[in-house]
């Protein structure tokens, strides 16, 4: 009997889920120094196995560079493990003896994992090792289009995991993924926190479903090269970042923003460095390529090659081209090369003056990618801190690939294949997220400081004595009421002026 594919995918996801929550409740009981040694074995099988990762994401998914993507595997792994080895992340993390202040680390519980078709494998890798870390059990939801690559990268990091000690089902998995299941995952009693990497609506879903969730937003990142930059290398950087495998990384550069005065260095030297420049006849053709559906990016040139985005548009180009670049004026959901297009696609604007510069980020940014990066080449200290006190994003990546930068390849920033993009984007941290966002800290605390509690005063609780004034100012204004009662008769008004005095005297009191 054949059982509908979204029965079979919902009923894996609960066996994943049962058996990683038991798991992960052994887990529970490991020390440090296991959960350290499951840790590193993982990364370094993980590491092991690059290129043959990569290999299987391209040829898989279709989208993307083998040697790049080999690269992002060894970001996700090693990079990774690295950045959070040394953490302390089981029982007491931190004992401050002069304030008698303890805090203790304790784990959510079963990690659901998202994992997007542009960034398989790493993403998967990188997700296993920081729930692992923190003594987490995960079950992933692979991409319907890289579910063989990312199941296999799983199944190294499980192999490793058991072998070094871990409990069997502490990594799951849906093998055969669907939208109910993956919405049902997020959903389940059992799963406590959520690390979604996707599209916008599967990112509103984890957010939308009763469950803590680490969600990242779209990233539009315009790259401004500013009048003082070193034109010749930002270019250099720029053109590597930007096709670096095809433009997959959410942080890649979407749009150039130039100073006019040094529009025609730039031009050149992204020239020099395989830009073709499209004219309006060619520019309108990728245009109804980029948006077929107005409005929405046509997912067939994700990840794709310059030279295979400008045949698909019946363009010819140089077979040595790496990105394809279009002048534009206008920014706007309806104008394609001002989206995020996650491929070698480049919109160029010129800016008359700094402050249209800045404005140009601004729309860029307000248009799809708020919260998460931008990228500046300067070589003025006062523009790079004014881009960063004033710009809606969660890091400003100055003088370097903001592609790999974000990530944490070229910069100090954070190694992490999930990039937060905090309020501005809506979401929960702006951080690069890491292990340190997998656990909860509890706090003991000692009493440390000596505090007189005052007592209460006459006035802030009623006595009997209170009872008795009230009774005489009401004997006291009874007697003055008889008097107004004989105001026609024998009217004495220094009896009354009496009775008055008292009564003010009382209340004074």
């Amino acid at each position: 009997m054949q059982f509908d594919h979204d029965l079979q995918s919902i009923q894996e996801m609960r066996d994943a889920v049962k058996r990683a929550k038991e798991a992960q409740h052994q887990y529970l009981n490991f020390t440090q120094a296991q959960v350290d040694e499951i840790v590193k074995a993982v990364a370094k099988a993980a590491y092991a196995k690059s290129l043959e990762l990569a290999q299987l994401a391209v040829e898989e998914t279709g989208m993307g560079i083998v040697e790049h993507k080999k690269v992002k595997n060894e970001v996700g792994s090693m990079a990774v493990y690295e950045s959070i080895k040394d953490e302390k992340t089981v029982g007491i993390i931190y004992e401050d003896r002069i304030n008698k202040l303890t805090e203790v680390a304790y784990p959510f519980g079963v990690v659901a994992g998202i994992i997007p078709t542009t960034n398989p494998t790493s993403t998967a890798i990188f997700k296993t090792l920081i729930s692992l870390k923190t003594r987490n059990a995960i079950v992933v939801s692979p991409h319907p289009r890289a579910v063989k690559c990312t199941v296999e990268a799983l199944k190294i990091c499980r192999d490793a995991a058991e072998k070094a000690g871990a409990p069997a089902g502490l990594i799951g998995w849906i093998s055969k993924p669907s939208m109910a299941a993956t919405n049902e995952l997020m959903k389940h009693r059992d799963v406590q926190v959520i690390l979604a990497t996707g599209g916008g609506g599967l990112v509103r879903a984890a957010y939308s479903s009763g469950k803590p969730a680490y969600g990242v937003g779209p990233g539009n990142v315009p790259c401004y090269i500013e009048k003082t930059a070193h034109v010749a290398k930002s270019v250099a950087m720029i053109i590597d970042s930007k096709s670096f495998d095809n433009g997959t990384i959410c942080a890649t550069e979407q749009a150039l923003v130039v100073d006019h005065n040094i529009k025609e260095m730039v031009v050149r030297e992204c020239k020099h460095h395989g830009a073709y420049f499209l004219n309006a006849e060619e520019k309108a053709k990728i245009e109804k390529l980029i948006m077929q559906t107005p409005g929405q990016l046509n997912p067939a040139i994700v990840g794709q090659s310059a030279v295979k985005i400008a045949e698909m548009a019946g363009i010819a180009v140089p077979v040595d081209t790496r990105v394809l670049i279009a002048e534009e004026t206008l920014i706007g959901k309806e104008v394609p090369f001002s989206v995020e297009k996650l491929s070698p696609l480049f919109a160029f604007y010129t800016a008359n003056t700094y402050e249209e510069a800045k404005d140009y980020c601004f729309r860029l940014l307000n248009l799809g990618g708020r919260g998460h990066s931008l990228a500046l080449h300067t070589n003025d200290e006062k523009v790079a801190k004014e881009f960063a006190l004033e710009m809606p994003v969660s890091r400003l990546m100055v003088n370097t690939l903001s592609s790999i930068g974000a990530v944490g390849a070229t910069t100090a920033l954070t190694p992490s294949l999930t990039l937060g993009c905090g309020s501005f984007g809506g979401n929960i941290t702006g951080d690069n997220v890491t292990a340190r966002h997998l656990i909860n800290i509890k706090r003991m605390a000692y009493g440390i400081k000596d505090v007189s509690i005052p007592k209460p005063g006459p006035a802030s609780s009623p006595s009997k004595q209170s009872g008795s004034d009230e009774n005489e100012v009401e004997q006291i204004v009874a007697q003055i009421l008889q008097q107004q009662s004989a105001l026609k008769q024998n009217l004495d008004p220094q009896a009354i002026a009496e009775m008055v005095a008292q009564v003010i005297k009382k209340i004074a009191n």
